[in-house]
């Protein structure tokens, strides 16, 4: 039986192998782009646990869930509030996000920006770069380990950082085994994030992050994404050992985004003891 994920990497793979632009090319362009704003290094400034605040439109399990919303003006409001950084959708067929709505929310808020997206290919890569993308998405269950290896080394040597996104922790030995261990140096960092949405029902596992939290090698900047429902988690996660909380579809169905991420700043910045 097809899942999500199934559709959408057949999706975005069908799209990959007809693209005929020049890779030599793009890497030049790629390189040719301003530095990055450095995704990790702005979560390691902040104080308490950092909130990488999402734009984000509608997924393909609960369907619309901010269709409508302005992301030059949600950005605005999540840096008002104390996001560390933004996570931005480009997906337009499944999730209803843009190139256009990164370009937008990176400009309006000043905030280093991380291009939400199913990364399959180098060109992938090197686009992300190029629309001003600080950070890149590896979903571990989405790729081979000489896909996650290859795409990370070049996104590395572009000055990106990347987030390598596990469920659990066979695909966290298999990251760490694939992905350059770099950290915590002063350029490009690896992230690693936890999903706690199921990437083939998309259900979601409240207790997941904190499952995982203890197999993450210190040094690196780790980050719980998804299911993030208020203070609490925000403590709780944060008390595992978390730098991060990637945070959507809580922020964009509140009736007040900006209070709402401000709650998680609140929760997160109390003493983990």
């Amino acid at each position: 039986m097809a899942t999500y994920l199934d559709a959408i990497l057949q999706a975005h793979r069908s799209a990959a192998s007809a693209d005929d632009r020049d890779p030599a090319a793009l890497l030049e362009q790629a390189a040719a782009c301003p530095a990055p704003r450095g995704f990790a290094a702005a979560i390691r400034r902040t104080d308490g646990l950092a909130v990488i605040a999402e734009v984000k439109r509608r997924s393909p399990s609960k369907g619309d869930l901010a269709v409508d919303l302005d992301a030059r003006e949600l950005a605005r409001t999540y840096r008002d509030a104390g996001a560390s950084c933004l996570s931005v959708l480009t997906d337009v067929d499944h999730f209803g996000g843009s190139v256009g709505d990164l370009v937008a929310a990176r400009s309006a808020s000043g905030l280093p920006v991380i291009r939400k997206d199913f990364t399959v290919s180098v060109a992938d890569v090197c686009d992300a770069r190029i629309m001003g993308a600080d950070c890149v998405l590896l979903i571990v269950a989405a790729l081979s380990d000489g896909e996650l290896g290859h795409f990370a080394s070049v996104a590395l040597e572009l000055g990106l950082d990347v987030l390598v996104e596990v469920h659990d922790v066979d695909e966290l030995d298999r990251a760490l085994a694939a992905v350059p261990p770099v950290g915590g140096v002063g350029g490009p960092e690896v992230l690693v994030g936890v999903n706690q949405r199921d990437l083939v029902t998309f259900r979601v596992d409240q207790e997941r992050a904190v499952r995982v939290a203890a197999s993450i090698p210190p040094g690196l900047v780790r980050v719980a994404e998804s299911g993030v429902r208020g203070e609490r988690d925000a403590v709780e996660l944060r008390r595992a050992g978390y730098d991060a909380v990637l945070v959507g579809e809580h922020l964009v169905t509140s009736a007040d985004p900006g209070a709402a991420l401000a709650a998680l700043r609140v929760g997160a910045e109390r003493p983990t003891a």
